[in-house]
C-alpha cells in the first residue's frame, strides 16, 4: 500500500490489499484514502480556481491553474500558476489578459507557463476555465457593483456575465434589486430577449401579472410576434390561463406553418408546370430546327452490300446512338450543328461506328465505334462515305 498524500508505504497484516476496497486510513498521516489496485507510479489532476478582486478602478477575476502530482513513495506536490485575468471596467467592458497556449483542439491545459501575461483576443476557453473552477469566497468588489445590487451571491451565474450585466445594463440592476433572480438569469443568458421584450415585461409587472416561467413566457411573446400580434397589449401578454393561451398560440403557429407550406407547394407546382411547358417548347423548337436543317438528307443510305451507312433522322435516334455507343453525339448536341451530318454505320442493323461529315467539305471529320474506339471496319467506313459524297451533295442542292 502506498499513500498518495505523504508517500508512506506499508503492507496489510493479512496479506490482502485492505480490509475493504472501499477505503482505508494511512497509518502515517491519517488521511482517508480510496483504494485503487493499479501499477501506475504517478498520478496527477488539474483544476482551476478564481480570485475576485479590484485593481485601479477595475473589477478583476484572476484565474489560476492548480495541479497535484503524486509519485509512488514521495509526498504529494501541488503547483499553481495564474493563467488568465478578466479585467472589467466600471462601464462593463471586459478585457482579457492571458498566457500563451499550445495549439490543440482537444486539450485545453496546454499553457505556456513561461510566457508573459498579455492582452489577448477573447477565447471561449477563458470562459470555460472560469466555469470549471472554484471561486475563493473572500472577494473585493467595485463600489459600483454594490450600488447596483451585488451582495456577494452569484446565484449560479457566471461571475464575468453577472458583473458585466450589472455594470452595463440597468435592466439587470432592476431585476437583482427586486429579487427577480430567475428573470435575471434568463435575461443574462438571452440578451436579445432582454432588449426586445423588456417593455412587455414592464407592462406585465405593472398589471401585477405573475410569471411562473420566464422562459416559456418569452417564447409565448415570440410566437405572438410571429403571428403579428401586439405584445404591448395586456390582453395578449397577461392571459388568465397562460398554459391554454400558450398551447393555443402553438396551434396557430402550426396552422400558419401548414398554410405557408401549402402555398409554397402550390407555387412550386405552378413553377414546375411552367418549367415543363418551357422544356417541351424548347424540345419542340429543337426538333423543328433539326428537321429544317437535316430533313433533306432523310432516307439517305450509303452501302457496299455489307456495311450500310444511314443518316440519323431524329433527335431520339441521336440519343439512342449515343447511349448504345457510349459517345457524346447526343450530349454534345451534334443534332443542332448546321454544318455537320451524322450517319450511323451498321451491319445487319447493329451499330458499328458513328460518322461525322463536314457539310462544307463533304469529308469525314471523325468516325469511331463504341467508347470512341475504332473497329476493324474503320478505314473501310471512311472510304465508303468519302467515295459517295456526291450523294450528300445532291441532297444539298435538291
Amino acid at each position: 500500500m502506498t499513500c498518495s498524500v505523504c508517500g508512506h508505504q506499508w503492507k496489510s497484516t493479512d496479506g490482502s490489499l485492505c480490509d475493504t476496497l472501499l477505503g482505508c486510513e494511512c497509518p502515517h498521516c491519517g488521511e482517508e484514502l480510496k483504494v485503487e489496485n493499479t501499477l501506475k507510479r504517478k498520478t496527477q489532476q488539474i483544476g482551476y480556481y478564481s480570485v475576485i478582486s479590484t485593481c485601479g478602478g477595475f473589477q478583476i477575476i484572476r484565474v489560476s491553474q492548480f495541479r497535484y502530482v503524486s509519485r509512488k513513495g514521495e509526498p504529494i506536490k501541488f503547483y499553481s500558476h495564474e493563467v488568465v485575468q478578466r479585467w472589467i471596467s466600471a462601464d462593463g467592458k471586459v478585457t482579457d489578459m492571458a498566457l500563451l497556449r499550445g495549439f490543440s483542439f482537444c486539450y485545453c491545459d496546454l499553457w505556456a507557463l513561461n510566457s508573459d501575461m498579455e492582452i489577448r483576443p477573447h477565447n471561449p476557453l477563458y470562459d470555460d476555465v472560469c466555469l470549471w473552477g472554484y471561486v475563493y469566497p473572500r472577494m473585493r468588489t467595485l463600489p459600483q457593483l454594490k450600488r447596483n445590487g451585488f451582495n456577494g451571491d452569484f446565484y449560479g451565474i457566471f461571475p464575468v456575465s453577472l458583473f458585466k450585466a450589472l455594470l452595463s445594463n440597468p435592466k439587470m440592476e432592476t431585476l437583482i434589486k427586486e429579487g427577480k433572480i430567475e428573470e435575471l438569469k434568463y435575461f443574462i443568458s438571452n440578451p436579445n430577449n432582454a432588449d426586445e421584450l423588456w417593455a412587455s415585461y414592464l407592462i406585465a409587472k405593472r398589471h401585477n401579472y405573475h410569471i411562473n416561467n420566464i422562459g416559456m413566457w418569452c417564447d409565448y411573446l415570440r410566437m405572438l410576434l410571429n403571428l403579428g400580434e401586439d405584445i404591448r397589449n395586456p390582453k395578449n401578454i397577461c392571459p388568465d390561463d397562460f398554459v391554454e393561451a400558450h398551447d393555443g398560440v402553438i396551434r396557430r403557429i402550426e396552422a400558419k406553418r401548414e398554410k405557408e407550406n401549402a402555398k409554397r407547394q402550390r407555387l412550386y407546382e405552378i413553377e414546375r408546370r411552367e418549367r415543363e411547358q418551357q422544356r417541351l417548347l424548347q424540345e419542340k423548337q429543337r426538333e423543328e430546327n433539326f428537321i429544317a436543317q437535316k430533313s433533306k438528307f432523310f432516307g439517305l443510305v450509303i452501302s457496299d452490300n455489307e456495311i450500310s451507312v444511314k443518316v440519323l433522322e431524329s433527335i431520339d435516334e441521336y440519343y439512342l446512338e449515343g447511349k448504345t455507343q457510349n459517345i457524346c453525339v447526343f450530349g454534345s448536341g451534334y443534332y443542332s450543328k448546321p454544318d455537320t451530318l451524322i450517319l450511323s454505320a451498321r451491319i445487319d442493323g447493329e451499330i458499328i461506328e458513328t460518322v461525322e461529315v463536314d457539310l462544307k467539305t463533304l469529308r469525314v471529320i471523325q468516325c469511331h465505334g463504341k467508347n470512341n474506339k475504332d473497329t476493324e471496319y474503320h478505314n473501310r467506313i471512311i472510304s465508303l462515305v468519302n467515295d459517295n459524297s456526291d450523294q450528300i451533295r445532291k441532297r444539298m442542292t435538291a
